[in-house]
């Protein structure tokens, strides 16, 4: 069963949801047979560079949604007692947003590799709890080496384009699923989940999407079966 997920790396309830959904996962009887997928999604494709970002997170985010430094900082301390909730310790003094689109180019690739929930899960913890720059190529490259990836496969990624339609493509589908926010979770391309919902919640769609999944169905003639073969051997 295939589950995707729309996520970015500036994104404080993406964290939390990652968490939410691995407890979930580990709860579900057929986790084992879960493919799970990370997507891209881009809060602000405009955002510049982690060192040209302007004025505290407070401040940012009070600009954002237009509210004073107290509602901004309200905003703040919800998400880290969320984030607390769910062992991670959010840093939001340390945080040094900025534009996305090679890391995201860094997660096509670790999926090559089958390191893609690694590196997402580094990422996020680099970005809110060690502050490390999200637009940073160094950054980028030294938390891409950690988990394994190739030195030359990455230096080739950061120095080209290379996976930039891919992300482009999450995108995309993201829009023709109708997906203005995140985290968002497709479970087998039809159960949606918005939100960084409660584990029990992501749970019950898991079970519910199992519970669906269509059977296989047999649409042999009513003479009987046809020849075939199986395994090394071929019916004559």
């Amino acid at each position: 069963m295939k589950v995707e997920i729309w996520s970015d790396v500036v994104c404080p309830w993406c964290y939390i949801g990652k968490r939410r959904f691995e407890a979930a996962l580990a709860r579900f009887a057929h986790a084992e047979d879960v493919e799970l997928v990370w997507r891209s999604f881009e809060l602000d494709p405009t955002a510049g560079p982690s060192d040209a970002q302007q004025g505290s997170y407070v401040a940012r985010l009070a600009k954002k949604y237009g509210s004073s430094s107290e509602q901004a900082q309200g905003m703040i301390d919800t998400m880290t007692a969320a984030a607390a909730e769910e062992g991670l310790d959010f840093r939001f003094d340390l945080a040094r947003p900025g534009n996305t689109f090679d890391a995201h180019r860094l997660l096509h690739l670790a999926k090559e590799h089958g390191l893609q929930d690694t590196l997402k899960e580094r990422l996020d913890r680099a970005t809110f709890t060690e502050g490390s720059p999200a637009s940073d190529h160094e950054a980028l490259r030294s938390l891409a080496l950690e988990v394994g990836l190739p030195q030359e496969r990455v230096e080739a990624v950061l120095g080209s384009d290379e996976f930039a339609a891919d992300v482009r493509a999450d995108e995309d589908q993201a829009h023709a699923y109708g997906i203005s926010g995140v985290p968002f979770f497709v479970i087998e391309g039809k159960y949606g989940i918005s939100g960084a919902q409660p584990a029990d919640t992501v749970l019950q769609a898991l079970e519910q999407a199992w519970s669906e999944r269509s059977p296989l169905t047999l649409v042999t003639p009513a003479g009987g079966a046809a020849p075939g073969c199986e395994g090394d051997s071929c019916a004559v």
